[in-house]
């Protein structure tokens, strides 16, 4: 029983593997471009600057909308 259900396992984890892996390539699973380097530089600058700047805006939106 034990046997059967390790087989089992084993099949469906390289089933997986075969059909929906990416083979180990770093950075192929990502949802963006790793290649350009100023790129990636800029989006990150985006995605975090816009994070860290919304609630300064906000505030200063409260501020002078009164």
């Amino acid at each position: 029983m034990i046997g059967k259900s390790a087989l089992f396992t084993r099949n469906a984890i390289a089933s997986f593997i075969r059909h929906h892996g990416h083979g180990g390539i770093p950075g192929e699973n990502l949802p963006f471009s790793i290649n350009n380097r100023y790129k990636l530089t800029a989006l990150f600058i985006a995605f975090f600057g816009s994070g860290f700047g919304a609630p300064f805006l906000i505030v200063r939106h409260q501020m002078t909308k009164s």
